[in-house]
């Protein structure tokens, strides 16, 4: 049966695995980022979140000379806490994806997985939000290209790969903050996949932050539509083009002087138009005068 976990949670279980088996023991140096892209045929970014992940457990520390090492110490319960963690994060995002955001709550997680809500508690991480924790998690679920030439496609993508998570997990925007990110791996890795877009360029790193905080909060804003969206269209058995239709057919004189009858709106359409005119205004920032180029 094939694994369900994300690539990074395998990597982590493995290394977690030579850990436990006394292949790697504590102070051995643990494969870096590189190694394990080249061993496990992964991205960086994936092999970057794996490690996070097994720092985040207690399973490895960072040294000042030779950096990720095998932790000393281990809380001992802390493997089948992470697999347990997961199963937990598994149940609620089904919950979420299934009756939207309203039915989320630990109690509800509880009752899917029936055992107490307490017991959820202990196998939950104190220093995160759970709610949290699901937004990782489907952040988690992205398979990073490699990032294509120049910062515009770059920003696309990143744009469009934010956006995916959004279309499967309606209920995610409303869990990401702007002004107050988590530091978890997934999100993390989005992060620092997104900032390779600015590489070469000579931007401050104030601007650099504005840049992609704009970006995020952008595709964050459009998609807060994308659940509200979908429960209309339950409510009215129409999508939003049937319900433009009929609205057409009662509202007519109205509506013709805003558009041409055949001229349709959706949320898809509106987010692709307004990223393409944000990058238009990003290229005063990210490009010298002198240096600028029509769009690609």
């Amino acid at each position: 049966m094939t694994d369900p976990r994300p690539p990074y949670l395998r990597i982590a279980a493995e290394i977690e695995r030579r850990i436990t088996a006394g292949e790697l023991r504590p102070g051995d140096p643990v494969p870096t980022t590189r190694a394990i892209a080249r061993e496990w045929g992964v991205a960086m970014a994936t092999a970057t979140k794996a490690l996070a992940a097994l720092k985040q457990s207690g399973a490895i520390e960072s040294t000042s000379r030779v950096g990720a090492v095998v932790a000393g110490r281990r809380l001992p319960s802390r493997a089948t806490e992470g697999l347990e963690r997961e199963r937990i994060v598994r149940a609620a995002m089904q919950i979420a994806d299934a009756r939207g955001s309203a039915a989320l709550s630990l109690r509800a997680v509880a009752a899917e997985l029936g055992v107490a809500t307490m017991t959820l508690r202990r196998h939950l991480d104190v220093e995160s939000d759970f709610t949290q924790l699901l937004a990782d998690a489907a952040f988690a679920e992205i398979d990073y290209p490699e990032p294509p030439p120049g910062w515009r496609s770059h920003l696309r993508v990143a744009a469009h790969l934010q956006w995916d998570v959004y279309q499967r997990h309606p209920w995610v925007p409303r869990l990401v903050s702007i002004t107050r990110p988590a530091t978890l791996p997934a999100m993390m890795a989005y992060g620092l996949w997104t900032l390779r877009a600015f590489d070469g360029l000579a931007l401050d790193s104030s601007t650099r932050l504005h840049v992609y905080a704009t970006l995020v909060n952008y595709v964050r804003g459009t998609a807060v539509n994308i659940e509200t969206e979908a429960g209309a269209e339950l409510d009215t058995g129409m999508t939003s083009k049937q319900w433009g239709a009929a609205r057409l057919a009662v509202d007519r004189p109205l509506i013709t002087q805003l558009t041409e009858p055949n001229t349709e709106v959706d949320l898809d359409s509106l987010f692709t138009f307004g990223l393409e005119r944000l990058l238009d205004g990003l290229t005063i920032v990210m490009t010298p005068p002198k240096t600028r180029r029509p769009r690609t």
